[in-house]
């Protein structure tokens, strides 16, 4: 096969040039004659002048292997650059999010794709923590110190002071004052302790009756601050007025139901001592007042939310009750440690404020010679006692209605309910959100 000529469009033999070339005469190659024009790009045996000769690179460009001048060697990246395989400086490793962004699919560090519930008072809308309903319990006496504190004083040192005429006045008429503190080193005469049982029972009575009227002025006061609005006391009164007989009728058949469980039992364990013995009265009696304890505890608990329905639901007793057992069934051991929880919580702090006063009325009553004494002892234990209410009673109440929206949130759907009462206009009437609270507005789910 004969190889392609210049002429034909190939080129000639590829290499070093045969001996004897250039030919004699003729000037090196890329050169003409006069030594300034190029040499023909036909010559036998070269390439054209723009091809670099094979093993050799053009002018101007490395050999093989070799980055140009300026330029890096191959596989190192340009000054400034980390090498390849890992990001620029002050980014993180490919596959990880920059630096200040959480996981993939998240915003920048520290928040978060879900919005934060709306809190337009003391309560986030939404199912709230132990830490909600205790931070919310006390901001909302912040929030209105006249309508929870103001009233609870009213209203605790108004029974306070009934209490302690019920109390002194029936034993000081009876001269009996003197014997049922044990003063003079005389024993309690008969007329004197029954009089001390009765003023007892009255008292424990007015105490009673107080509770039940501030728990419901303190529900509606709560029920206010949910949505950040404000109520006074006459306002509070005007919508407690006519729920207090259903209040009333709450607490009877908790009390009478309480009563004759207790009877019932008393009663059995009274049979068994007389048929059988005290041995085995004691050995049926141990698990009797057991049962009979945890009985008690079931009730409450379950009752625990009837006066909040009267009030805010404006429903009747037996409704009220029915509903109570309704919210609590499905989440019986939560409310019942959430309840007992603020219950403790309010119990150390009632004793820590009262126990100097009751410290500084015992010490009293042993040194009193008169009945005077006696009577400054049991003002300085009311006092004691009635600061503690104070202090606790609007905490109580706030705990008791804030578990009961949180129950209603988790097993209704409530807090969208909610939600309709935080875009309420700000010239709106500040009772134009409690009819959100009545059931008929619940959207179940």
């Amino acid at each position: 096969m004969v190889g392609m000529s210049n002429d034909a469009g190939g080129f000639g033999p590829v290499g070093p040039p045969p001996s004897g070339y250039p030919p004699p005469g003729y000037p090196p190659p890329g050169q003409d004659q006069s030594g300034a024009a190029p040499y023909p790009q036909n010559y036998p045996g070269y390439p054209p002048p723009d091809y670099p000769q094979q093993g050799y690179p053009q002018q101007g460009y490395p050999a093989p292997g070799y980055a140009q001048q300026g330029y890096p060697p191959p596989g190192y990246a340009p000054q400034g650059y980390p090498p390849p395989g890992y990001a620029p400086q002050g980014y993180p490793p490919p596959g990880y999010p920059p630096q200040g962004y959480g996981p993939q699919g998240y915003g920048p560090q520290g928040y978060s794709p879900v919005p934060p519930a709306l809190k337009p008072g003391v309560i986030p809308l939404r199912p709230l923590s132990v830490s909600d309903i205790f931070n919310g319990a006390v901001a909302y006496i912040r929030m209105n110190p006249k309508a929870t504190l103001g009233l609870t004083a009213v209203v605790v040192i108004v029974a306070q002071i009934v209490a302690l005429l019920l109390q002194i006045g029936p034993l000081a008429a009876m001269g009996e004052l003197n014997n049922t503190v044990g003063m003079n080193g005389g024993e309690p005469t008969t007329a004197g302790l029954v009089g001390s049982l009765l003023s007892g029972l009255a008292s424990a009575f007015t105490t009673l009756v107080s509770s039940i009227v501030l728990s419901g002025l303190l529900t509606v006061v709560v029920g206010r601050a949910v949505f950040g609005a404000r109520i006074t006391i006459a306002e509070a009164w005007e919508r407690v007025r006519g729920r207090l007989p259903a209040l009333f009728g709450i607490v009877a058949i908790e009390v009478v139901g309480a009563l004759v469980i207790i009877s019932v039992a008393a009663g059995i364990i009274a049979m068994v001592a007389v048929v059988i013995g005290g041995v085995a009265a004691f050995v049926v009696g141990v698990p009797v007042v057991l049962a009979v304890i945890a009985g008690l505890i079931y009730l409450g608990t379950m009752l625990v939310f009837a006066p909040t329905l009267v009030v805010l639901e404006r429903l009747s007793v037996m409704p009220a009750i029915t509903r109570s057992f309704a919210l609590v069934k499905n989440d019986f051991w939560r409310v019942l440690g959430i309840w007992l929880l603020s219950q403790l919580v309010a119990g150390i702090i009632a004793a820590a404020v009262s126990i100097p006063f009751s410290i500084a009325g015992e010490m009293l009553i042993v040194g009193a010679a008169t009945a005077t004494g006696a009577v400054i002892a049991m003002i300085l234990m009311s006092i004691g006692s009635a600061i503690g209410q104070i202090i606790t009673s609007p905490f109580n109440a706030g705990v008791i209605v804030l578990l009961y929206a949180d129950r209603r949130i988790r097993a209704e759907a409530f807090d969208l309910v909610l939600q309709t009462g935080a875009t309420v206009p700000p010239g709106a009437s500040p009772d134009s959100t409690d009819y959100l609270w009545l059931t008929s507005q619940t959207p179940h789910r």
